[in-house]
């Protein structure tokens, strides 16, 4: 019995001797592929990430009057009229000029995860509306959380760059949302914010002005 059993774990040490070399050979062929797939989703992301923050540069290039009114739009690719809008609006559109409809993403999440989403307006609606969902700071940041990559809350102007969200905290209570762009302000050598806090999109050198309460990056479903 004793000869039985060296012998079985002496072939079987012999197979996989000459097993593993083939093993070590695949694994070390697919690494390339899964490294060059890796370095490729990042040049992706980094191309889509200069887009968007060259749509949120262009925004700021059309008159948009400070207006918080609840208005019934289409879906998906719903808009409040061109001419009106809030902070959100301006992120709503620069990543529509993107290709990707923020009502239409948000709007679909929280039809699949409405409890993860702030109560603050629960009382008005038993349900998601895709109206509205998507214009309200508090949703967005839940959605860029949980679909974008959240990011820390860094006091060092470094770590904001081009295509990355704020969100800040005006004092009591009241959210803002921008999005950072790649020009940098001549006084304090940061990237700017594009936003629109009541006198349309405007870019500003704002990063550290209020409480910075999100910060976050969102690449789309694709990416």
């Amino acid at each position: 019995m004793v000869v039985d059993t060296f012998r079985f774990e002496l072939r079987f040490t012999r197979l996989a001797l000459l097993v593993l070399p083939a093993v070590l050979g695949l694994c070390a062929s697919a690494w390339p592929d899964v490294a060059q797939s890796n370095s490729n989703l990042e040049s992706r992301r980094r191309e889509f990430l200069q887009h968007l923050a060259a749509a949120a540069i262009e925004r700021t290039h059309h008159v948009v009057r400070y207006d918080p009114a609840y208005v019934r739009i289409s879906y998906p690719g719903g808009d409040v009229p061109a001419d009106t809008g809030v902070c959100t609006d301006e992120i709503i559109r620069s990543y529509r000029t993107v290709g990707i409809d923020l009502q239409k993403e948000v709007h679909e999440d929280m039809v699949r995860n409405f409890d993860l989403y702030p109560r603050t307006w629960r009382w008005l609606l038993s349900r998601p509306d895709p109206n509205i969902d998507h214009r309200r700071v508090p949703n967005l940041m839940v959605f860029f959380a949980r679909k974008g990559v959240p990011l820390p809350l860094s006091g060092r102007a470094d770590d904001y760059t081009p295509g990355d969200l704020v969100t800040w905290d005006l004092g009591g209570g009241v959210p803002h949302v921008g999005v950072v762009v790649d020009q940098k302000s001549a006084q304090s050598g940061r990237y700017m914010i594009v936003h629109n806090i009541g006198q349309g999109p405007r870019l500003e050198d704002i990063l550290f002005n209020w409480k910075v309460t999100g910060h976050y990056r969102y690449f789309g479903p694709a990416l």
